[in-house]
């Protein structure tokens, strides 16, 4: 079940749902809306290897604007902290930013429950496009689980800004090469 834009509203004020700062004008029928941050980051190696922590630049979006050239990756981050303890958060573009020719987020919409934190965007761009900091790039939904709930515990929890890849933390790297 999803919450319409009312009841996300309301699980904020009842501290379900975590958005701070929250802007009540950024409530929509059954979302809310997420901002972007000031910095991305870009991956510096021209191949990344999973097992490997990668090396990134981070740059500052300036105010008038930070154009991202055709066929670009980058990481961006919401300006919002999000998460619930209660309620399972996807999070989406808006349909604005996808016609536009950005993709925001589309393979990694899952945040797992119990996970708190500013929320990381891959953004990858068909056409050369102007971001700013704290345009509304985003949308969040929020979904009621069924069963019962383990509340994430993982690498990114907690997370204050854009987050690279932790692929390599993950352990079962040590089994493949055995």
């Amino acid at each position: 079940m999803i919450l319409s834009g009312h009841e996300i509203r309301s699980r904020v004020e009842a501290d379900e749902i975590t958005v701070t700062p929250f802007n009540a004008d950024h409530i929509n029928p059954n979302s809310i809306d997420l901002t972007l941050g000031d910095t991305i980051l870009r991956y510096c190696d021209p191949i990344i290897d999973p097992r490997v922590e990668p090396e990134v630049v981070e740059v500052k979006i300036p105010e008038d604007g930070l154009t991202l050239e055709p066929l670009s990756f980058c990481l961006g981050s919401s300006r919002e902290i999000v998460g619930s303890t209660k309620y399972v958060p996807l999070v989406h573009a808006k349909s604005s930013t996808a016609r536009a020719g950005l993709f925001v987020h589309v393979t990694a919409d899952l945040i797992d429950i119990g996970s708190i934190g500013t929320i990381t965007f891959q953004l990858f761009s068909t056409l050369a496009l102007r971001v700013y900091p704290g345009m509304r790039i985003a949308q969040m939904t929020f979904w009621k689980p069924k069963g019962k709930i383990t509340l994430y515990k993982g690498k990114y929890q907690g997370s204050i800004g854009p987050q690279k890849s932790k692929i390599y933390r993950d352990r079962h790297w040590e089994t493949l090469v055995k």
